[in-house]
């Protein structure tokens, strides 16, 4: 069985993947770290029962007490910077949910990790059709030209524009795309510019992830859209990362990469 270690383990995505491990044969939670429910037991503050991990807030103690092959982070990238470093001294492998991160980041952890031969997935996305949808905005982008971006979620999210939208935007062929220009009468009002494409995020209660890539050209309007109505839709592709990662360890930037769709 693979032993997981969830950080982030009281958060709405901690407890969701706490709740699939559970139903995992080939998966045991043995440790469980925030710095919130100290103390209660993960399976408990998960609604599934005991599990006997209780959650921990010495991010050290919990991955020398339990020893786990692979880390699955969904926290924010203040705290993720401060885990990074902790996961490659326990040389464990990685899935890593948050963002928020830099490319430069992203690329330096890549040369860690590879330096020390370990495993890990970084991906903005676990949704496998947010994962399509990249995939089909690539393949479209060569033929409008222009297109835009609408990106919603809970208001709790930290980051604008997500990191599922910048990703979107980085597989895509915009060099050739038409960039209006105009007048503002409200600063901000055409969004934010990320390589020749608006970018709007909106956040509001009652969304969850979703997002509407929009292609411009004569005569015609493309969208694409993709919605992750609860957070149960980024299982499959945490489940996937997660054998992935400890069947072939390597560095996994998007999910796409597992799917052989990079």
């Amino acid at each position: 069985m693979i032993r997981v270690c969830v950080v982030g383990a009281a958060g709405k995505m901690g407890r969701e993947i706490v709740r699939t491990l559970a139903r995992e044969k080939d998966f045991v939670l043995v440790g469980a770290c925030d710095v919130q429910e100290v103390g209660q037991d993960a399976g408990v503050l998960s609604g599934v029962g005991p599990l006997g991990v209780l959650i921990q807030d010495d991010l050290e103690r919990v991955l020398g007490g339990s020893a786990p092959q692979v880390v699955c982070d969904f926290t924010h990238a203040e705290a993720l910077r401060k885990n990074f470093p902790v996961f490659v001294k326990h040389r464990v492998a990685m899935v890593i949910g948050t963002t928020g991160l830099t490319q430069d980041e992203i690329q330096s952890m890549r040369q860690v990790v590879e330096s020390e031969r370990l495993g890990c997935v970084i991906a903005p996305n676990f949704a496998i059709g947010a994962v399509l949808m990249m995939y089909f905005a690539r393949i479209a982008a060569p033929f409008f030209q222009a297109a835009e971006i609408i990106e919603y979620h809970h208001p709790q999210k930290k980051d604008a524009p997500s990191g599922t939208a910048l990703k979107t935007i980085e597989g895509m062929d915009s060099g050739h795309f038409l960039t209006p220009e105009g007048q503002e009468l409200v600063a901000g009002a055409r969004g934010g510019m990320y390589r020749g494409v608006r970018v709007h995020s909106i956040r509001l209660p009652g969304f969850v992830a979703h997002q509407e890539v929009i292609f411009g050209g004569e005569g015609q309007i493309l969208t694409l859209r993709h919605d992750s109505l609860s957070r149960s839709s980024f299982m499959p592709g945490v489940l996937l990362a997660l054998r992935k990662v400890c069947e072939a360890p390597q560095f996994y930037y998007g999910l796409e990469s597992i799917l052989g769709l990079g």
